[in-house]
């Protein structure tokens, strides 16, 4: 039998690709170290110009690609607790998963409709994982992305469907109402930190034969730190790959470095049978612990009903079970400078930022997930939201994301 492809046919198989790609097109040119405001503009007003006049049918499979194509890289943590079968199956379940949430402006082909639930679908964070951000196509464009503004793109964008001809430009001069190029930059901190990258295989990280070198780099580091006389040396998230408080002499020697620079590490704490996954800040001898008060949906909880959480945790993650976090952001002061501390998941959480907070050491472990776009897009939303909040985050990462982002 030969399949013939009719006109609504080849448009049902390739539009819905066309809007994916145009929306998530500014992802993939980051990736590759292409940043062009004028490209990402064109696409991403291209891409909603399409979820909100394309015909019903198309927005399903259109949210499915635009779902693989922002999160295919989930999956690829379930590797490390032995389960590579599920790593493409995660990456389709999250397909479905955004099939719905945009296949649900289909209940009506009104423009101007389409445009109210895309709006609200801004809000909404399925399964409590907020990295799907519409506006988050115009972070390093020629638009703003702060709510007004993006409301202001989808009803120009919409109104179109009331014009004719030529005269459907008319509604598009609402776009320079949204025009932003710069964006408040806070100053610079008066301190020189040194922000550590590493390049760490998930596969080896955990492993108890590979600590004491692994833990030796760390040292090495905070050495080189010392005889560059920086102010800070901030290492990245699990960099000592153990519970630190059940390891009194490395925490002995740290506190004796810190009098010579302050240390900021990702490591585990544990008490009374309560796992956390925390930042140890060595300052003078002294020792602030900060829990993580946000955790991974699916990475470090399992946002589902108690008995659904209890069986996943039994039969998929070998018992393990789900972290406890802090109820309130940590802050530091370090030589009089108020920073907030971030482990990774967090830093892309608006909850983390206030407007008292100008500075925030960040850090985090992006092994779980590479070589993907996961670092990538983890930056974006940290621009995202620092711009947005007028801050200044500085992170360092293991295996890739490492910068001062603003």
């Amino acid at each position: 039998m030969k399949l013939i492809l009719t006109p609504p046919n080849r448009l049902l198989l390739l539009l819905p690709l066309a809007i994916a790609i145009a929306f998530s097109s500014f992802i993939y040119c980051e990736y590759y170290g292409i940043t062009s405001p004028l490209l990402n503009t064109v696409l991403g007003l291209s891409a909603l110009f399409g979820l909100l006049h394309a015909p019903k049918k198309v927005l399903p499979i259109a949210g499915f690609w635009i779902g693989l194509f922002w999160c295919y890289w989930i999956g690829y943590s379930f590797q490390y607790y032995g389960l590579s079968w599920a790593v493409w199956l995660v990456a389709l379940g999250f397909g479905f998963v955004y099939a719905l949430y945009y296949g649900v402006m289909g209940v009506t082909s009104q423009p101007i409709i389409r445009a109210f639930i895309l709006f609200a679908l801004t809000y909404v964070w399925p399964m409590d994982f907020n990295w799907m951000q519409p506006e988050l196509i115009f972070v390093e464009s020629y638009l703003g992305f702060s709510k007004w503004q993006f409301a202001l793109i989808l009803f120009s964008l919409a109104s179109t469907v009331w014009f004719k001809g030529r005269n459907k430009l008319f509604p598009l001069l609402l776009l320079l109402l949204a025009v932003q190029i710069h964006y408040p930059k806070p100053p610079v901190p008066p301190l020189k930190i040194k922000l550590v990258t590493t390049d760490i295989s998930q596969d080896i990280k955990w492993e108890a034969s590979e600590q004491n070198r692994l833990n030796q780099d760390n040292f090495i580091e905070i050495y080189k730190a010392i005889d560059q006389k920086y102010d800070l040396i901030v290492l990245p998230e699990a960099s000592f790959a153990l519970y630190m408080n059940h390891h009194p002499l490395l925490t002995s020697m740290l506190q004796d470095l810190s009098y010579r620079i302050p240390i900021l590490t990702g490591t585990l704490y544990e008490k009374d049978g309560m796992h956390y996954n925390v930042s140890y800040l060595f300052q003078n001898g002294k020792i602030t612990i900060a829990k993580k008060t946000i955790l991974v949906p699916f990475g470090e909880y399992i946002p589902l009903p108690n008995f659904l959480k209890t069986w996943v945790n039994r039969k998929i993650f070998g018992g393990g079970s789900d972290f406890v976090t802090a109820d309130k952001p940590t802050d530091f002061k370090i030589r009089g400078i108020k920073f907030r501390n971030a482990i990774c998941y967090e830093a892309t959480r608006e909850e983390l930022y206030a407007p008292d907070v100008r500075y925030i050491l960040a850090m985090s472990n992006n092994g779980w997930f590479t070589p993907s776009i996961e670092p990538t897009l983890q930056n974006l939303l940290i621009r995202f939201y620092a711009r947005k909040n007028n801050t200044m985050v500085f992170h360092a990462t293991n295996s890739g994301g490492t910068g001062i982002v603003y």
